[in-house]
């Protein structure tokens, strides 16, 4: 049992700091510099930034103050297939154009998850989750792929950034804060036994004016118009988003599967799960993801790489990396020997107890193999120029063995086992799984 901490544990503590020789000076270094200035591996924190695949995808964008990393990412590989088709290397799709149906989408999701739970009282878990996250801009990559298959895409130049899809912070303050009341009322009238039809109705014109005001209403039609590197202009007068993306794109996003590492005692290898409650389109796919050893990770996102292909992953970016120097290093700060303590956990532990998490999506375009073995891996984020080596980071193995959980693979590189192992009845996580 523990005691509560008094004058005399007080004094043993001052005691036994007394008895770490170098106390005096770290204490002066950590308080003048900061901690991971002291605890960073000056070795690791360098990495040559040549690859021997390294694929050329163009300008990196940038999600600003905005948490659409999973669909920036997806964007990338869409503009990289895009760029080698027709050799048109500075082009970018619209990340407003899908943010807006996202946050349309999603609302009416949450009223879904709402109809589904009603007769749960509020203080259930579920029912917790459920209304914490009623409206954000975070998603998986099934949420992308979802939308792109229902709306299609449009160049960046038919419905460019706005302040509120660049900064979204209070959009979405204003949005939850609606949609938590409108729950809370459609609670009410399911209890009731009244009908919800045109009250979810009148919300969701609601919703369609919110996102309209911010984000800009999205165009049914729009001219294409591109010059290619060699002054060709591609020309298309009047077509939709859908055709658009039908006609001028060639990945089949149908094809591609989420492969996720989650080494937890809960989780089995070579099963399927997905995750209750969590979508972004009522009656579109819902994210799956088949569980694996991370080599078997490497192997086929370095197998899609060596086809010219990009790779979408999902990571913990905040662990163990330096967001202006672009490095992703899996020893990058020695916590443990500055404090003198033992912190370390397994990847399965800090996703059990989550210290880790599935925090940021980027897009893998090159790796560095020795005798068919990846030493490092080039990421392109989505967080601008600015850092990095223009946008571009450097993440060594070690890193991708701890922080990385998921890779998006075309469905040709998996084995015949594999595809019958995605294709079984998914195992259902709880809301408020860590994969979530």
């Amino acid at each position: 049992m523990n005691k509560e901490i008094n004058k005399q544990s007080l004094s043993e503590f001052k005691e036994n700091l007394k008895q770490h020789a170098k106390s005096e000076v770290l204490k002066n270094a950590v308080a003048n510099v900061g901690i991971n200035k002291v605890a960073q591996n000056f070795n690791n924190a360098h990495m040559n930034d040549t690859f021997s695949i390294d694929l050329k995808t163009g300008k990196v964008s940038n999600q600003k103050k905005s948490g659409r990393c999973w669909l920036f990412s997806t964007l990338t590989n869409l503009r990289t297939d895009f760029a080698k088709n027709y050799k048109v290397k500075d082009f970018e799709l619209s990340q407003n154009y899908l943010s807006f149906y996202d946050r349309l989408e999603k609302a009416n999701y949450f009223f879904k998850n709402v109809v589904e739970t009603a007769n749960l009282p509020i203080d259930d878990r579920k029912v917790s989750v459920i209304f914490q996250y009623s409206n954000d801009d975070g998603g998986q990559w099934q949420y992308s792929a979802n939308l792109v298959k229902k709306y299609g895409v449009v160049p960046n130049y038919v419905m460019p950034e706005t302040y509120n899809s660049e900064n979204t912070e209070e959009f979405s303050s204003i949005i939850n804060n609606y949609l938590r009341k409108k729950g809370l009322e459609l609670r009410e009238l399911i209890k009731k036994g009244k009908s919800i039809d045109t009250f979810i109705d009148k919300s969701m014109n609601d919703v369609y004016r919110m996102c309209t005001y911010a984000f800009g209403e999205p165009v049914n039609k729009f001219d294409l118009m591109i010059r290619d590197d060699n002054e060709k202009l591609i020309e298309e007068k009047n077509i939709s988003p859908q055709e658009f993306y039908e006609k001028y794109f060639n990945l089949d996003l149908d094809e591609y599967i989420s492969i996720m590492n989650s080494p937890q005692e809960s989780k089995e290898f070579n099963k399927v799960y997905t995750i209750d409650t969590q979508g972004n389109i009522v009656g579109m796919t819902d994210e799956k993801f088949l569980n694996k050893p991370i080599e078997r990770l490497k192997e086929l996102a370095i197998k899609q790489m060596k086809n010219g292909e990009t790779v979408w992953f999902g990571n913990d970016v905040g662990a163990q990396s330096l967001r202006e120097e672009g490095m992703l290093s899996g020893e990058l700060f020695d916590y443990d020997s500055l404090f003198d303590i033992d912190s370390k956990m397994t990847k399965g532990q800090r996703l059990d107890t989550h210290e880790g998490q599935v925090s940021h999506a980027m897009v893998l375009t090159g790796v560095d193999l020795e005798k068919n073995k990846p030493t490092k891996w080039k990421v392109e984020n989505s967080w601008g120029e600015e850092v990095g080596k223009k946008g571009y980071f450097v993440m060594d193995d070690k890193w991708f063995d701890e922080y990385v959980y998921e890779v998006v693979i075309n469905k040709k590189y998996l084995t015949e086992e594999e595809v019958q192992q995605y294709n079984q009845e998914p195992i259902v996580l709880p809301s408020w799984d860590a994969m979530a």
